[in-house]
């Protein structure tokens, strides 16, 4: 029975164990946790690793304004004094504005004509997306999501640079990713995104040649953003016009033109600040990413919601069979190792980890084995509990599952007490009369009635000896009025006696009685006998005299100490003086009364 209540547990906790890891796959695959995930990638990886001072920006902002009017309002000459100011110092020139209206036919020619004898600006389009429904080669109908259906140009030409500036925020709004090319398959066009662009005409410029984009499976690139808002250096398109500022800063750079004033509508959600960032400063960070070949990508879906879930089950029974205090040191490990391997796999291997489900589950792990040990050990606790009773004091198995001290050492103390001695009169003859299962049977009848008596008035069952059974009261926790309660035992032993012999004397043939003591005084309680045995017992004079009070106790008879009576005389109780009798072991006699009524109810045939 053992092993098998064993084996149970061994099972249902494997069980559990599959359950979180199938738990686990389904989540980390589906992504579900997604917007907790973001939150906890922009948290603890997204941090800035120092901008590239070769990437600059010429600001469109307040300065500006007030110098040049509204924006989008001037005449595009003034950009094409920008390009002839800077000259031939930048590497490349990327105007992050959207030229897409005609503002003057003189004002357009000139800054085109200025980008084409520069020879290396980038101008920023606008791909106009469609959702509408398409047809396959089989005929099937499909939602297309990214149905091009126009694009924004603001020159055309085998001489004009282009690349989209479409923002692709997430749905918390938050800019992460970026589309560096688009393949438009209706039309079999292919589209480069502004900042690559950007890029492949720095590389030319340097004769190097361009790495390709790392991407995830949506075609999508992750950004590590190197800097926060306004980190990158900023010069105001103002101060560069005036005359204040030497284009020979921007050698070899890479120049940005761009919005920086707010109002703008130009400005997005990034997670690496709270701030909102410019998208001219988002450009900035997508470049360095090229230039320093750090874009992470995403593990690859599957195989991390394969792992995840045999960690998962794993963990859980390792947890499940650690002690509390180790088992919640190797949780903080673990979750600080998730944690520090995300950050390195991030910043190191370009590799994106979907952390926050390891860290999820492994919480769940910790959670779920606290409370599967804990209920296992309730009702370890209550099985020993229910054991124990039938061996000890109720009120000590009480105390034991309250303060879950199961260690109980050697010792006692002294205390003053109520002690109960009861037995069966004339039992060995009973017992030579009668077959053993015959006395079995009476015994367990005789030993169920003294122990509910015991129980209801409080009493902590000593000990059974034989056919006695021995009582003390106000041990081992105080009680209120104990000299009354273990009087009311005995009253109630004595009644329910005689139902017990009424029925001995129908199956059996055989009358039985009781014969009672009780007795007060100081005694020595605790627990006494060896390490590997111990009973939890009263001794000293005060039981002693209970037990002979007992032995000289007739059939149907409750018979008590004066030093009790003294103590419960005023308290409704009626006795019959018996004398002073001499006692077995004492060299002086003691005044015995017998119990005759009490709390208005008659005890015995007295």
């Amino acid at each position: 029975m053992k092993k098998l209540k064993e084996n149970r547990k061994i099972w249902f906790g494997i069980g559990q164990a599959l359950l979180l890891g199938v738990l686990a796959f389904v989540f980390c695959y589906n992504d579900i946790l997604f917007p907790l995930d973001s939150m906890y990638r922009d948290k603890v990886y997204q941090r800035s690793r120092g901008v590239n001072q070769s990437i600059k920006i010429i600001a469109i902002d307040e300065k500006t304004i007030n110098e040049y009017g509204p924006f989008g309002t001037w005449d595009r000459s003034v950009y094409a004094d920008v390009i002839d100011t800077l000259g031939d110092y930048p590497a490349v020139i990327g105007f992050d504005i959207l030229f897409v209206s005609e503002m003057s036919e003189e004002g357009d020619a000139k800054l085109k004509e200025a980008a084409v004898k520069n020879g290396n600006v980038v101008f920023a389009s606008h791909i106009d997306f469609d959702t509408v429904v398409m047809t396959d080669a089989n005929g099937k109908q499909y939602m297309d999501p990214f149905y091009v259906k126009s694009m924004d140009l603001p020159y055309t030409g085998e001489d004009i640079k282009t690349g989209y500036v479409n923002v692709s925020s997430d749905s918390d709004g938050i800019v992460r990713r970026t589309l560096p090319t688009f393949f438009n398959k209706n039309t079999n066009e292919f589209y480069t995104g502004f900042s690559y662009r950007i890029y492949q005409a720095y590389c030319e410029k340097k004769g190097v040649t361009p790495m390709a984009p790392k991407v995830d499976t949506s075609g999508n690139q992750w950004i590590y953003y190197a800097g926060k808002p306004f980190d990158y250096e900023a010069v105001s398109m103002a101060d560069l016009l005036s005359g204040k500022v030497d284009p020979r800063v921007f050698t070899d750079c890479i120049v940005l033109v761009g919005a920086y004033a707010n109002g703008l509508q130009d400005q997005f959600s990034v997670p690496n600040s709270s701030n909102q960032m410019f998208g001219v400063e988002i450009n900035a960070n997508i470049l360095q990413g090229y230039i320093d070949q750090t874009f992470p990508v995403p593990i690859d879906r599957f195989l991390f919601a394969l792992v995840t879930a045999l960690c998962v089950t794993a963990l859980f029974l390792v947890f499940s069979q650690m002690h509390l205090k180790w088992g919640t040191v190797f949780f903080v490990l673990s979750e600080i190792l998730v944690v520090v391997c995300g950050v390195l796999l991030f910043t190191k291997a370009d590799i994106i980890l979907p952390g926050v489900y390891l860290l999820v589950f492994i919480f769940l792990d910790y959670l779920f084995a606290l409370i599967l040990n804990y209920f296992y050990e309730l009702i370890t606790k209550r099985r020993m509990a229910s054991a124990f009773r039938k061996y000890v004091a109720p009120q000590v198995v009480d105390d034991i599952m309250k303060t879950g001290e199961y260690k109980i050492e050697l010792g006692g103390e002294t205390r003053d007490i109520a002690v109960l001695f009861v037995d069966i009169r004339g039992f060995t003859p009973l017992s030579e009369s009668l077959k053993p299962e015959q006395v079995v049977e009476i015994l367990n009848e005789y030993l169920n009635l003294t122990t509910k008596s015991i129980f209801k008035n409080s009493g902590t069952l000593d000990k059974f000896i034989g056919d006695a059974t021995m009582a003390v009261f106000n041990a081992p926790f105080a009680l209120e009025d104990y000299e009354m309660q273990a009087l009311r035992t005995a009253k109630d032993i004595v009644s329910g006696a005689k139902a017990l012999e009424e029925s001995c004397m129908e199956r059996f043939g055989k009358k039985v009685a009781f014969g009672v003591g009780v007795n007060c005084g100081e005694a020595v309680v605790g627990n006494i006998g060896c390490d590997f045995r111990m009973d939890y017992t009263a001794i000293g004079d005060t039981v002693n005299t209970a037990a002979r009070l007992e032995s000289n106790a007739k059939a149907g008879q409750v018979l008590i100490s004066e030093y009790i009576y003294e103590r419960v005389k005023d308290k409704g109780v009626k006795v019959a003086p018996i004398g002073e009798i001499p006692l077995k072991g004492k060299s002086k006699g003691v005044f015995v009364y017998q119990l005759i009524e009490i709390d208005g109810e008659k005890v015995g045939e007295a």
